[in-house]
């Protein structure tokens, strides 16, 4: 059972006063006691002495002759005399007189010789002693004289006897008294005592609760207390020990959330090590690029959380050599490519910031230095094409080849149709290049979605009569009014729908729909855009290709595409131009065969009628 600092030193006091009233109590007890015994004893050892006068004169020439009836009536006379017990009793013990018992019980006394006092006495010359009464039973005093009898006789010895009841009844008193002033100093002592420990354990329980406190992390808890001695110095010390607590805490929880906020909205990854190699610290940027935990990674060694054999030599390297190093790495399952800069951190033990290593994701810049690369070398390759045939076919005309004229028709043909063709690489070129750079703008008006799949299917009708394919329609009849640019979508579709009649076999159907599309963000099931798609049951595009059909001069099927006079920017132009409406496009499969390409346009204003619209936009 565990106490509190309180009850202890209420309880503590308690005990050490207790004993000590009781101690005190018992040796004033027994000192008032030997006290009232002494006097007693000179009392008494007085009456001794006037009864050994009185025995005395019986020796006197004038008195008769000294008898046992002449002993007992002196001793019966000077017992009433000094209102005690007087007993006269001889050198071997016999009782000759005693005023106590009657005349003819003297003789039946024992023998006294053996009692502690009337030995004594015919030792030294007297003997007291406090004992039972063997005849009335009462504690009794006795005190005995050596009285020597003239004429050359044996001593006798005179014994005064005076019961202890009168002293018993004063002790017994005294005890009662003391016994309640013991108790009544024994409450004052509890109240003092309660009060005391109250008034030192008070300070300390709120130092106690400041210091629990404390170690909870509150830090702002302080003890009020207007004591002057060690306690109150104790509370005044750890009040100003919790003011500068706080003010550190304070100023490590703004360095931290600092640092946190740095780390959390870095888009780096940022990963730090201790000089044994252990992971101390990595940030959610660094989580998601290695789809770890930092739970799970704090602690743990880098070459066993990060099984990469580059990254480890990395890691190795700069432990050793404490100098930065940088590095490059590529994620085997997702592919990305990771730049490292790893610096020192001067820590030096375990536990201690040693290495700070930075992840930059470069994939996007990969990507698009390889699109770049891609890019040139395709321009360069799509204009080389047609001014190679161009350059041959005018070097065969100065040849001799203008001197037949059905030959020199031929050629200047040919190269009229790639003149053509490095003309339209050269317009898509430049309109990419404008709708990229924003030099296009787009307008908002209203613009009803089957009226824009009229005007598409009446433009590219003829190119699809020329390859005897079936052109199909698939509206919703209830679909809203979209905001965008009625030319610019009209290119869209045109667009795609070209590409539609070239990769489809003559005879092949193109479908062109629209239909209501929910917003995949919100449960309202209000359609929030449109889907406009091209589907066809041509040759298909293979799954691997799909997601760079829409990269500029990408090409499934290189050869064939040359061969359909495409210039490989249609789809960019496409993708820009959604975009810039807010929108999105990809392609699919169009089961059993063919492609599917979707446009999904956002309904801007939701369903409004174009009356509403004009309305809306009169200045």
């Amino acid at each position: 059972m565990s106490w509190s600092i309180r009850w202890k030193v209420a309880i503590g006091t308690l005990v050490a006063v207790a004993c000590g009233l009781l101690i005190a109590g018992w040796m004033t007890v027994r000192s008032l006691e030997q006290r009232a015994l002494t006097q007693f004893g000179e009392t008494l050892e007085a009456k001794a002495k006037l009864v050994e006068y009185g025995f005395l004169a019986l020796f006197h020439s004038s008195t008769p002759a000294v008898t046992l009836s002449r002993l007992q009536d002196i001793a019966r006379d000077l017992g009433i005399r000094s209102s005690a017990r007087i007993t006269l009793i001889a050198s071997d013990g016999t009782v000759l007189a005693d005023n106590a018992v009657r005349d003819v019980d003297i003789p039946t006394l024992e023998n006294h010789a053996s009692r502690p006092e009337v030995s004594q006495a015919l030792a030294t010359g007297q003997g007291q002693d406090v004992r039972p009464s063997h005849t009335t039973g009462e504690r009794t005093m006795y005190h005995a004289r050596l009285l020597r009898v003239p004429h050359d006789r044996a001593p006798w010895v005179v014994r005064v006897a005076l019961p202890l009841a009168q002293v018993d009844r004063l002790s017994d008193e005294l005890k009662r008294q003391l016994l309640l002033a013991i108790g009544v100093a024994f409450l004052l002592t509890v109240t003092l005592s309660i009060w005391l420990a109250h008034s030192i354990t008070k300070p300390l329980s709120e130092i106690a609760s400041a210091a629990q406190a404390l170690s909870t992390g509150n830090s702002t808890m302080r003890i009020r207390t207007t004591a002057q001695d060690e306690v109150g110095l104790l509370a005044s010390t750890l009040n100003q020990m919790a003011d500068q607590l706080h003010t550190k805490i304070e100023e490590l929880s703004e360095d931290r959330a600092q640092l946190l906020a740095v780390l959390t909205s870095m888009v780096e990854g940022v990963m730090v090590l201790d000089a044994r190699g252990h992971v101390l610290q990595i940030n959610p940027a660094l989580e998601r690029m290695f789809g770890i935990s930092r739970v799970d990674a704090r602690g743990r060694p880098c070459a066993e959380l990060f099984r990469h054999q580059r990254l480890n030599n990395l890691v190795t390297t700069i432990l050793q050599a404490r100098t930065p190093h940088e590095d490059e790495i590529v994620l085997p399952l997702s592919g990305r490519h990771l730049h490292i800069e790893a610096s020192p951190a001067g820590g030096e033990r375990d536990n201690e910031a040693c290495i700070v290593l930075v992840f930059h994701d470069v994939t996007d810049v990969r990507r698009l230095e390889k699109i770049r690369k891609d890019f040139v070398a395709n321009v360069s390759h799509e204009l080389r094409t047609p001014l190679t045939s161009i350059k041959g076919y005018v070097e065969a005309l100065l040849d001799g080849g203008k001197d037949d004229p059905s030959v020199a028709g031929r050629f200047l043909n040919i190269i009229l149709k790639q003149s053509d063709r490095l003309n339209l690489i050269i317009e898509d070129l430049l309109e990419l290049s404008k709708i990229e750079s924003g030099q296009i703008s787009l307008k908002e008006e209203p613009i009803d979605v089957r009226a824009l799949v009229d005007r598409t299917l009446s433009t590219i009708k003829p190119i699809a009569d020329r390859k005897i394919h079936r052109l199909v329609t698939a509206l919703d009849p209830s679909l809203p009014l979209i905001a965008g640019d009625d030319d610019r979508l009209v290119q869209v579709l045109t667009n795609l729908l070209d590409n539609a009649i070239k990769y489809t076999p003559e005879g092949g159907t193109i479908t062109l729909g629209a239909a209501s599309a929910p917003s995949p963000y919100t449960s309202d099931p209000t359609p929030n855009a449109i889907d406009l798609f091209v589907a066809d049951t041509g040759i298909g595009i293979p799954e691997k290709d799909r997601p760079r059909v829409f990269e500029r001069f990408y090409r499934v099927d290189k050869a064939r595409s040359r061969d359909l006079g495409g210039t490989g920017l249609g789809l960019a132009i496409v993708k820009h131009l959604v975009e810039g409406h807010g929108g999105q496009v990809w392609v699919e499969a169009n089961h059993p065969q063919g492609s599917r390409f979707v446009v999904r346009l956002p309904i801007k204003g939701g369903k409004r009628s174009l009356a509403q619209w004009n309305q809306d936009n009169i200045v």
